[in-house]
């Protein structure tokens, strides 16, 4: 059934009304009633409409719209309502069909024009609202990011974060009120940004040009990244067996995985480093080992990282459906297999390791009654042995990987 569209979202600039395309004016222009914010209905004339001040949260904002459903309304969002903006967010609850969405240049555009980056090389991220240590995934050498803002801490908080992970000598531009009367654009390094030095405008846009200091690690988003780069206390799918791993599991964009005792986390981490909107539950009944997991996913740039304390096959129960299962732990326990095959989808992966000869024998039970295929991986990493060196062997792991329904 094709609606009438009711909800109007109308893309405005800094310059106001000075920024809508004759589109946009048409429909502000006949618009009854106007949610916008604060900031935006003080520089625009908004005559006798019914006005709004979008002074709430975007759990209200929803609220108010689903009990206004079917009455015209029309919101004024800051750029691109699209892009990290409130008509992506309202498109979860409404049919495109009820929407029309008229968008003005994103702030990622302006920026990107003020500094002369093409956007398809560049990230463009949001940490409005986020946590900022989703930065972490975006920084290696000669990257170019364009990233949105909550305010003007957020600066100081990129900053520091920057000079943690050594990158201070990358240059933070930040940009305010682009496209407005106040517009302001300056330029430092990270390690010279200082709340006690600077202040800036909360309405900004931050664009940042990575420069890694000598000792910074570079952490590719290449599964595989070295174990000392986890908090552990041992139970760690090794460097070598993730690489393995993570290439049978076949991440890819918005595919949701299950790592069934996660141990600190490691799959499930870099399960959603390595594609954009991967997601990942990690199922841990360890508290210690959740602390790791928590701190881990902070760390490493994926703090939306879903943890569930508990045993399997019980906390399974009423998770998000799976596009992948990786079994570390808990192979032998009771119930924990065939939970998980019930959950997964035909044509999708599942992956278990075993280590000990009982796990290794189920693996091989399940290999014989359901196909796949069995790889079994001995790693050995050279060692001091005095003035020489020697290789030190660790215990063998044994990988099964299928895909459900797939013939054997």
């Amino acid at each position: 059934m094709v609606r009438t569209p009711w909800l109007y979202i109308i893309g405005i600039g800094d310059n106001g009304l000075d920024s809508l395309s004759g589109q946009a004016t048409r429909l502000f222009e006949a618009a009854e009633t106007v949610i916008a914010p604060a900031r935006v209905l003080e520089e625009i004339e908004t005559g006798d409409r019914d006005i709004i001040p979008w002074t709430f949260g975007v759990s209200e904002t929803i609220i108010l719209i689903k009990q206004r459903r079917g009455t015209p309304t029309t919101i004024l969002a800051t750029g691109d309502p699209m892009h990290f903006g409130i008509g992506a967010t309202l498109r979860r609850f409404f049919d495109a069909d009820e929407m029309v969405v008229v968008p003005s240049p994103s702030g990622f555009s302006l920026a990107a024009s003020k500094m002369g980056w093409p956007l398809q090389d560049t990230a463009q991220i949001s940490l409005h609202g986020r946590a900022v240590e989703g930065l972490h995934t975006h920084l290696v050498p000669k990257a170019k990011i364009l990233s949105l803002t909550s305010n003007e801490r957020t600066i100081f908080e990129v900053a520091k974060l920057l000079v943690a992970r050594g990158f201070g000598s990358s240059r933070v531009t930040v940009l305010e009120h682009i496209g407005g009367k106040c517009e302001k654009i300056t330029a430092f390094k990270a390690s010279e940004i200082s709340a006690e030095l600077n202040s800036f405008a909360d309405f900004n846009i931050l664009a940042i040009a990575c420069e890694a200091d000598v000792s910074a690690p570079v952490l590719s988003r290449v599964p595989g990244l070295a174990d000392e780069t986890f908090e552990h206390d041992g139970q760690l799918t090794k460097r070598e067996v993730r690489s393995v791993v993570l290439s049978f599991l076949m991440p890819y964009q918005n595919a949701v995985l299950w790592d069934v005792g996660a141990g600190c986390g490691s799959v499930s981490i870099e399960w959603m480093r390595s594609s954009h909107g991967a997601c990942a539950i990690a199922i841990e009944e360890n508290t210690e080992r959740c602390d790791m997991i928590l701190a881990n996913a902070k760390n490493l740039g994926v703090p939306k990282l879903q943890l569930v304390q508990g045993e399997a096959p019980a906390s399974l129960e009423g998770l998000q459906k799976p596009d992948a299962i990786f079994i570390g732990g808990g192979l032998t326990d009771k119930g924990v297999f065939d939970a998980c095959w019930s959950a997964l989808d035909e044509g999708k992966p599942l992956v278990a390791n075993a280590v000990t000869v009982e796990s290794e024998a189920k693996l091989i039970a399940l290999h014989e009654k359901y196909g796949g295929e069995l790889v079994r991986m001995q790693i050995a990493r050279a060692v001091p042995v005095g003035r020489f060196s020697g290789w030190k062997p660790f215990m063998p792991v044994t990988i099964w990987s299928v895909l459900k329904g797939a013939n054997r």
